[in-house]
């Protein structure tokens, strides 16, 4: 049997910061409009600052502005919700992205509802959750959005496919449950508490892994021939592989998503690898809702971007 064709998210996502390059060097030449992107960082972890500063880089390589704002771990609740308010007010502000996860002192919902709906490029607010349910234009959940392009550059048409979500989060899971039933799939969200989990994945022309276990999803869990999203990004030591530097083993590691990817390759039609496959689509998408965020700001046209990832 043939191998599954691999979905290139690294391709995708640069084709489409082109598109996005280009509609920003356009507004920026018609109406005077320098769509700008602020990202709030709390703490000093490690992977944020890296996450961040691949975002400030591509927000700036298609032609936005970036802004940044850094908070000591030991910020107050008062103090961050100030910072957002000012962001809110900033007219050269567009969107406002406060990266996650925040420090446990600090109520996550409280910040996420404190950004203006219309500069909620996370799509993460009540109103901007409520819109996508009820199937009215908003801003969408990035990792979603991307996962949805991934899937129709394969299948540019999802109408009437079965497609099963593992993960019910409210930042993957269930938001892009809700792309895929406007897409007009028939849709089950599964989850840890999901009954006969390997019968239903079976059963799914499209498969979305969104649950943060390390190869979890099995070959024999795949339908064949299916179309398979990973938006899992694990870290797990490599196999024998202990060096010794200064005297300390240290243990390699490396990036697996939630699908068993050598095996299922076998089985299924299309599969997005990890890394280079979910996770390039996120920051394209962030910067999509950026200009889509200061289009509607300007109360300009959106321009037209190719949804389907090609």
């Amino acid at each position: 049997m043939t191998e599954a064709y691999i979905i290139d998210g690294k391709s995708i996502a640069a084709k489409l910061r082109e598109q996005i390059s280009a509609a920003v060097a356009s507004i920026v030449a018609t109406e005077k409009i320098t769509p700008g992107l602020a990202v709030v960082l709390v703490g000093s972890d490690p992977a944020s600052q890296v996450y961040v500063r691949n975002k400030a880089r591509q927000t700036i390589a298609v032609g936005m502005r970036s802004f940044e704002t850094k908070l000591p771990e030991d910020v107050s609740e008062a103090e961050l919700l100030e910072a957002v308010h000012r962001l809110n007010s900033d007219p050269a502000v567009h969107g406002i992205l406060v990266q996650l996860p925040l420090p446990q002192h600090i109520h996550t919902a409280k910040i996420i509802e404190a950004i203006t709906p219309e500069k909620d490029v996370d799509g993460f607010h009540p109103l901007n959750a409520g819109r996508l349910a009820l199937g009215l234009p908003g801003l969408v959940p990035c990792t979603p959005l991307g996962c949805l392009m991934l899937a129709k550059s394969w299948l540019p048409d999802l109408s009437g496919l079965n497609a099963v979500v593992i993960g019910r989060s409210n930042i993957v899971g269930k938001p892009l449950a809700q792309l895929l039933l406007a897409e007009n799939c028939t849709v089950t969200i599964a989850h840890s508490r999901t009954q006969n989990l390997p019968q239903i994945c079976a059963r799914a022309d499209l498969l979305i892994a969104a649950v943060g276990r390390p190869a979890m999803v099995k070959a024999d869990w795949i339908k064949p021939g299916a179309t398979v999203i990973d938006v899992g990004i694990n870290r797990v030591p490599v196999p024998a592989t202990i060096e010794e530097e200064g005297g300390k083993a240290e243990r390699k590691t490396r990036l697996v998503g939630d699908v068993d990817f050598a095996a299922a390759k076998a089985i299924a039609g299309a599969i997005t690898p990890v890394p280079g496959g979910v996770g390039p689509m996120t920051i394209a998408c962030l910067l999509r809702n950026t200009l889509q965020a200061a289009c509607t700001q300007a109360g300009i046209a959106m321009p037209q971007l190719d949804r389907s990832g090609n």
